[in-house]
């Protein structure tokens, strides 16, 4: 398979792109700092890494074209950007990116990789949501909660459009997952988290969904009970939560 990852040089990302490069497929990853790739991968002739901000249409179209030139078989956005409301309130070059991010880069790399599946009469597009966006709205939700509700409606959109001609579209929905950047955003250590999963049980979750052609995939399953519950609270009280 020929595969592109963006947002792959970190994280969920860069555990997928190690796991098929381990199958022996065809791997390309993607992100704004290719520095943060580890070396031992430099040498790894299936691997392909480009430098991309996906919020820059014209580099995407770019780094799209070119790969898929040979065939695109999945394409999996992981690129994602997370601020914290609670600690600082959202500015406005803040809040353009998280929208640019999340919606907009992600909008635009499905809309290019399914013109190209649809030429070729096959393929699989995999976006990457959360668990906050199962939250239903209420007055005071977080803009990033907003942005991942959206994901997976983007995923419900292209899944009815494309599923005539057998293009499958996954929305993969993790709840806390032990990596670099959760670590980082939690003094160093994320164990307090509930229902944590390390990086390599969510690519065991992430590939089983993928090569079942799952609609959504959400995990652990805890996670999705805690935010069935957090829903029938009244949104008074999920205001206060927050």
């Amino acid at each position: 398979m020929r595969i592109l990852i963006l947002g792959g040089t970190s994280g969920i990302g860069l555990a997928l792109a190690r796991h098929y490069l381990a199958r022996g497929e065809e791997v390309a990853v993607c992100g704004r700092d290719l520095s943060r790739l580890p070396a031992e991968l430099g040498a790894q002739p299936r691997l392909q890494a480009m430098a991309l901000d996906i919020t820059d249409h014209g580099a995407l179209a770019s780094v799209l074209n070119g790969f898929a030139a040979h065939g695109l078989d999945l394409l999996v956005v992981c690129a994602g950007f997370y601020f914290n409301t609670r600690h600082e309130p959202l500015d406005a070059a803040t809040t353009l990116r998280m929208l640019l991010t999340n919606l907009g880069g992600l909008g635009h790399a499905f809309e290019l990789a399914a013109e190209k599946m649809l030429a070729q009469k096959s393929g699989h597009l995999v976006a990457i949501s959360s668990v906050a966006g199962l939250l239903h709205d209420y007055p005071g939700a977080s803009l990033y909660s907003a942005t991942k509700r959206s994901v997976l409606s983007v995923c419900d959109s292209y899944r009815a459009g494309l599923k005539p001609f057998g293009i499958a579209v996954t929305a993969i929905v993790p709840g806390y997952v032990d990596t670099a950047k959760l670590r980082a955003l939690n003094g160093g250590d994320a164990r307090h988290k509930p229902f944590i999963l390390s990086e390599a049980q969510a690519v065991a979750h992430i590939t089983r969904a993928i090569e079942q052609r799952q609609a959504v995939c959400v995990f652990p399953w805890q996670m999705r009970w805690l935010i069935g519950l957090l829903n029938c609270l009244p949104s008074a009280l999920l205001r206060l939560r927050r």
